[in-house]
Parts: C-alpha cells; sequence; structure tokens
C-alpha cells in the first residue's frame, strides 16, 4: 500500500523557484500577458533551465524509493501560469526526470493558497511578495 498521504513529507514549490522564468516573465511584464502566452507556446518544447530551489528538489526526491511503497516524499508543483502556459513547466520536468506528478496552475492567482490542500508542510517560492502572503496566511514557507 502506498503511504498515505498524511504520513508523507509535502513540499509546495513555486514554478519560479523550481526553473529560471526569468526571460518569460520578463515578456510578461514588458508585453503583457497574450505577449507571455505566445512567447510560452512558441518555446514550449525548450528546456527551462533550473532555478533557485532545483538543487534541493532534486535531492529531496532522492529520498523516494524504487516503488510507491517506498516514496515517504512528495513535491506539488503551484504555478502561476494557466495549464496552456503551464505545459513547458512540465516538458521541463520530465526533461529532468523529476518525479512530479501533482499540480496546481492557478491562472495568475496566489498559488500558496493551495498549499493546505495539497497537505504541504513547506512552500518554497522566489517571489518574495508570495512568501510575504504565505506567512501571513499561516502557511508554512521558505523563501529563497
Amino acid at each position: 500500500m502506498p503511504y498515505p498521504i498524511e504520513k508523507k513529507l509535502v513540499i509546495a514549490v513555486a514554478s519560479s523557484a523550481l526553473f529560471d522564468l526569468s526571460e518569460s516573465d520578463q515578456v510578461f511584464r514588458d508585453k503583457g500577458l497574450e505577449a507571455y502566452r505566445e512567447y510560452q507556446r512558441n518555446h514550449d518544447n525548450d528546456v527551462l533551465k533550473p532555478g533557485i530551489a532545483f538543487p534541493l528538489i532534486s535531492r529531496i526526491l532522492d529520498l523516494n524509493g524504487p516503488t510507491e511503497l517506498d516514496h515517504p516524499v512528495d513535491v506539488v508543483l503551484l504555478s502561476r501560469n494557466d495549464p496552456d502556459t503551464g505545459l513547458r513547466i512540465f516538458r521541463s520536468i520530465e526533461h529532468y526526470n523529476l518525479d512530479i506528478t501533482r499540480a496546481a496552475f492557478v491562472s495568475g492567482r496566489d498559488p500558496f493558497r493551495y498549499v493546505g490542500s495539497f497537505n504541504a508542510c513547506l512552500f518554497l517560492s522566489a517571489n518574495a511578495e508570495d512568501v510575504r502572503n504565505a506567512i501571513a496566511s499561516g502557511a508554512p514557507v521558505r523563501a529563497e
């Protein structure tokens, strides 16, 4: 029987902490949402570079064993992207062979609001505002 979720170490990580999204974020800031969406679609096969939390997440995932019965750690991706623009993120997860299968693409809303829904005990983010808001809401956070 697999680990029940309440007995796992669940870590929620923002996509901007797992991967370097600075280039696409600049497109969003300079040209707006539609240009950003087009940029992401045009680059959905381009693998993203690791972000600030990538080394930690990959090492934590190494704690999992070869079978589902031996997976005490679960990493959940939280992203401000929508599912369409998030395709590049999941392709990058696959490229790096990260065992991340659960995600919330919140279409611009605050991702930290989903920390409790996933039973996460830690939220990693590179976005200072998200960290401040998560702390104010009582979510367990780590700012990178």
